[in-house]
């Protein structure tokens, strides 16, 4: 192979190794602008598994979204509670909430979420019915074998 045509098939590699390596790039750029910021919850309560119910696992990097999801509870609901409106302030943290609407009054939007969950829950949990006790009929006859 002569020299000339060595450094063409070189030159040929590395571009296509560029090209690959642009081509991947250029997906994981799209991937990662799609990334939402945070992980999904943790439990998820329509594949009818284990719904959170300590609200004070809350904490402020939580947006109104991710609690609403982890704790089974209309975020309209929680929107309402904080007299804020739904649009524009979804991927908002919980602290960045309060710096916004309520600088005055300290962890008020983490307060007032767990007021609403609570409420929430206690109206939502149905009231057990008592079952009645009926005693085991006693057959007339012997049973046959």
């Amino acid at each position: 192979m002569t020299p000339a045509r060595q450094r063409a098939l070189i030159l040929g590699m590395i571009l296509i190794g560029f090209a690959i390596a642009a081509v991947f790039g250029l997906r994981a750029l799209h991937a990662f602008r799609q990334f939402r910021g945070h992980p999904p919850p943790p439990i998820a309560a329509s594949n009818m598994e284990r719904v959170e119910t300590d609200v004070e696992l809350i904490r402020g990097w939580m947006t109104v979204p991710y609690v609403s999801r982890m704790y089974n509870v209309p975020p309209g609901l929680l929107f309402d509670a904080l007299g804020i409106s739904p649009i524009g302030n979804g991927e908002k943290s919980l602290e960045q909430l309060n710096e916004e609407y309520y600088p005055q009054a300290d962890d008020f939007v983490i307060a007032s979420v767990k007021a609403a969950i609570l409420e929430y829950q206690a109206r939502d949990t149905p009231v057990a019915t008592p079952v009645p006790h009926n005693p085991p009929i006693r057959p007339i006859g012997p049973i046959p074998p």
